[in-house]
C-alpha cells in the first residue's frame, strides 16, 4: 500500500500578518491614518503629517481645533475596521476628526 506523506512548508516570514499603522490621536480619540508594509515608511508618513500640521499650526489655532498627535504602532490586518479608509493629514479641519 502507498502513503501519501505531506510535502513540509517553508516558514512564514516573522511577522508575515503585521503592518505598521500611523495612528493620529485628538483628545482620547485614536484613529488610523494610514497602514504600510514596513515601520520606515510609516514614520516617513509619520513626520510628513507632523510637517504638514507644523505648517498649518496659525490656521489650526484660530480654527480652535485640537491639534493631532501622530505615533506609529504595529497592527495585524485583522484589527483594521471593515470601512476603514487612509485620513488626510488636515482632515479634521473640515470641522471633525474624520
Amino acid at each position: 500500500m502507498t502513503t501519501i506523506a505531506p510535502l513540509p512548508r517553508p516558514p512564514l516570514p516573522r511577522g508575515d500578518d503585521t503592518l505598521w499603522a500611523v495612528i493620529a490621536t485628538v483628545g482620547k480619540t485614536e484613529r488610523i491614518a494610514e497602514v504600510y508594509r514596513s515601520r520606515d515608511d510609516a514614520l516617513n508618513d509619520r513626520a510628513w503629517r507632523a510637517a504638514q500640521v507644523r505648517a498649518y499650526e496659525h490656521l489650526i489655532a484660530k480654527t480652535r481645533q485640537p491639534v493631532p498627535r501622530y505615533s506609529v504602532a504595529p497592527i495585524r490586518r485583522a484589527d483594521l475596521p471593515r470601512a476603514w479608509s487612509p485620513l488626510p493629514a488636515l482632515g479634521f479641519l473640515r470641522g471633525a476628526f474624520v
